[in-house]
């Protein structure tokens, strides 16, 4: 299991965790008016991850309202998608109020979705020799990780630095937005190259050492 170095910044997907609370604990909890169940999971996951992991430096991020620039690049962006429902909606502000009453700074910016935040912060706080460590379900946030940056699922209580990386995908890091390029990601509804799956995807980049490479050989 990688090491965790003292002190780290800690980055936590509050999305991620907002969405992953709401499936995981029942939809009847309630305080008399609204639901409550996502309120008293991502609390639950906070506590357990603070108790952990001790830091001076801690932040949580959540998707702001609105579209963001994804949305003007390419509409059909998350368009699959079900809206989100309103028993979850309606406890997203609550749950804000309980992180701020909590001490925990909270991140939100329109324009930008978590994930862009948090590839920010972690990115500066590397260069700045910081190490990092990011909260999160999404196999995206694999292509953050370096010399200074590890991810954990808490939900499984896995940590992955580099040599992680590369055991669960077979590649570096580095080639992570390749790898997701090829594929696409139907989630997101974003269409990857016909035919290509995982393990295709992987294999290709093991031989060619990303799509750069690639499309410099079609080029000669």
């Amino acid at each position: 299991m990688a090491q965790i170095p003292d002190n780290p910044l800690i980055l936590i997907d509050g999305s991620s965790y907002l969405y992953r609370a709401f499936h995981a604990y029942p939809g009847t909890m309630s305080n008399g008016t609204i639901p409550t169940n996502a309120v008293y999971g991502v609390v639950n996951m906070l506590r357990s991850m603070m108790r952990q992991f001790a830091s001076e430096r801690i932040a949580v991020v959540f998707d702001a309202k609105g579209k963001t620039f994804r949305d003007d690049m390419y509409p059909e962006y998350k368009a699959n998608r079900p809206p989100m429902p309103d028993d979850l909606r309606c406890q997203i502000e609550p749950l804000h109020q309980v992180i701020k009453a909590m001490g925990l700074p909270l991140i939100s910016i329109p324009g930008v979705e978590a994930d862009d935040v948090i590839g920010t912060l972690a990115h500066q706080a590397s260069k700045a020799g910081m190490p990092v460590l990011i909260s999160t379900g999404d196999k995206d946030m694999a292509q953050l990780v370096d010399e200074n940056v590890t991810l954990i699922n808490t939900m499984t209580n896995v940590v992955m630095d580099r040599e992680g990386v590369i055991e669960k995908f077979g590649i570096p890091p580095e080639l992570i937005i390749d790898y997701l390029a090829l594929m696409g990601d139907k989630v997101d509804n974003i269409p990857g190259v016909p035919g290509v799956g995982d393990k295709t995807a992987t294999a290709l980049l093991q031989g060619i050492g990303g799509l750069s490479s690639f499309m410099k050989s079609l080029m000669r």
